[in-house]
């Protein structure tokens, strides 16, 4: 009875490089099954049209036959409604307090902004290009940092891409010009 034992272990030692060798085909056969169990329970139907777009901006200006005209916010100033540059603000909150004596976030503390001198916020630590500007935050200045601020002050900390429209810049400007206990009269 020992020999007959003895026989089936036998039969059943396999070499180290066969073991490896099962354990990759059984790891591929796993792989291959969910991949085709998964196709079966989930159906990709493909839409008619994108559910996010991207819009690129085109990267050579040598393609273009003339640069590219930015409307200014300076001209919608007058007709901006605050309420609607409070709903695009809801974009800066996460960074940004706007409350009198509000505390310093991610960015500073935009109570009365407007006329205020840049990079001037007590207690909030600026990178050295806003701090090197000088001057103040007049509408024209905000108009330009909001359509981009690495444009208007390359090697700012604020990570935000800008506001493209004019509308929106202007309704910002008007919401941050109300958040004062004086408002700057408007240009």
């Amino acid at each position: 009875m020992s020999g007959r034992f003895q026989a089936r272990g036998e039969f059943m030692k396999f070499s180290t490089f066969e073991k490896i060798g099962f354990g990759f085909l059984v790891a591929a056969w796993v792989v291959w099954g969910s991949h085709q169990i998964g196709g079966l329970l989930v159906h990709a139907t493909e839409l008619e049209k994108p559910a996010y777009v991207v819009e690129l901006a085109d990267a050579d200006p040598a393609k273009t036959d003339s640069p590219a005209v930015v409307e200014s916010a300076m001209t919608l100033l007058a007709s901006a409604e605050p309420g609607k540059g409070a709903k695009v603000f809801k974009k800066c909150k996460s960074c940004h307090s706007v409350n009198k004596g509000g505390k310093n976030g991610v960015g500073p503390n935009l109570w009365n902004v407007v006329g205020k001198a840049q990079a001037s916020v007590v207690g909030y630590k600026y990178s050295g290009v806003l701090q090197g500007l000088g001057g103040e935050w007049s509408y024209e200045n905000l108009d330009a940092f909001l359509l981009s601020p690495k444009n208007y002050a390359n090697g700012t900390k604020m990570s935000f891409s800008g506001l493209k429209k004019a509308g929106d810049r202007a309704s910002v400007i008007a919401y941050l010009r109300s958040l004062s206990d004086a408002p700057k009269p408007l240009p």
